[in-house]
């Protein structure tokens, strides 16, 4: 195993949750981070807890990329080059494929997907130069269809099949590319969820024993940095999640269908009645940080 120490990781997304808990292990482990991110107000706060010396924060939305080649290019400029990128930005929206607002459908998949492209194509060029790693963060999403997040879902599977092709193409220039998959974190975004919608919190509650439970940001933020100790091909917290992906014909198959499909047709109407009442189709704290 390798250490992180005296490397430079870029982290999209790392204002909260698991960019900020990643962020903070990885500069405890003697790490210098490069924090992107659209939420200022808690990337400079957290930039001014890890200190001057040992992070720099970038405002940068990574739908364009300009934003990330400046991301990048400051990066170099302060701390020489980069080693590794952890691609951690994400969003998700609620509601039904018919009823769901179309904007904030084609926003998630402009953040989750489009901006994973974004954020390798600007920092390949000096990951390369120094053989380094990239993690790409998708989710149990792109195993397991859910209703009402076909957004989410999407643009998770995308990201991973993004990452299967990237590693063939890079694997000659000595960087190593990882994919991360995590089922419930406790992070802003799915507290969001579960504060915005009855039908979420019920969802939830329908699953099976362990695929209830809830990680910690911290505890995944753990997984990451051994990922970059090891380049890992793939990431699963916690641990069972790789069944999933191996079963996914399976989870997506008429059989799962037969189960849920009782259950379906009334949680999304009711979904879609309350993200109608909610007048928006994601997180508030979403919709403001896009404002800015």
């Amino acid at each position: 195993m390798s250490s992180v120490r005296d490397t430079v990781v870029a982290i999209t997304g790392a204002a909260n949750g698991i960019g900020a808990a990643t962020a903070r292990l990885l500069v405890a482990k003697g790490a210098k981070v490069v924090l992107i991110d659209i939420d200022t107000a808690a990337l400079y706060a957290l930039a001014d807890e890890l200190g001057a010396e040992v992070a720099l924060a970038v405002a940068g939305d990574v739908t364009l990329l300009d934003a990330m080649q400046q991301a990048v290019d400051l990066a170099v400029e302060r701390f020489g080059g980069i080693d590794f990128v952890i691609a951690n930005a994400g969003i998700a929206s609620y509601g039904s494929v018919l009823h769901t607002d179309p904007a904030a459908f084609a926003r998630v998949l402009d953040i989750n997907l489009l901006g994973v492209f974004h954020t390798v194509r600007a920092a390949l060029p000096a990951v390369i130069e120094r053989r380094g790693y990239i993690l790409v963060v998708s989710s149990i999403g792109a195993f397991a269809a859910m209703p009402g997040l076909a957004a989410y879902n999407a643009s998770k599977a995308g990201a991973e099949h993004f990452v299967n092709c990237l590693r063939l193409e890079v694997e000659q220039f000595g960087v190593g590319v990882g994919s991360a998959h995590m089922s419930w974190i406790d992070t802003p975004m799915v507290r969001d969820a579960k504060a915005d919608l009855s039908t979420f919190r019920q969802i939830f509650e329908m699953l099976p024993g362990p695929m209830r439970n809830t990680l910690s940001a911290e505890e995944c933020a753990t997984a990451f940095v051994r990922s970059l100790e090891q380049r890992k091909r793939h990431v699963y917290v916690p641990s069972w999640v790789a069944w999933v992906g191996r079963l996914r014909s399976l989870v997506n198959s008429d059989i799962t269908a037969m189960a849920l499909r009782r259950h379906i047709p009334g949680l999304l109407t009711r979904m879609d009645d309350e993200v109608s009442h909610l007048g928006r189709a994601t997180s508030l704290r979403i919709v403001n940080a896009t404002k800015r």
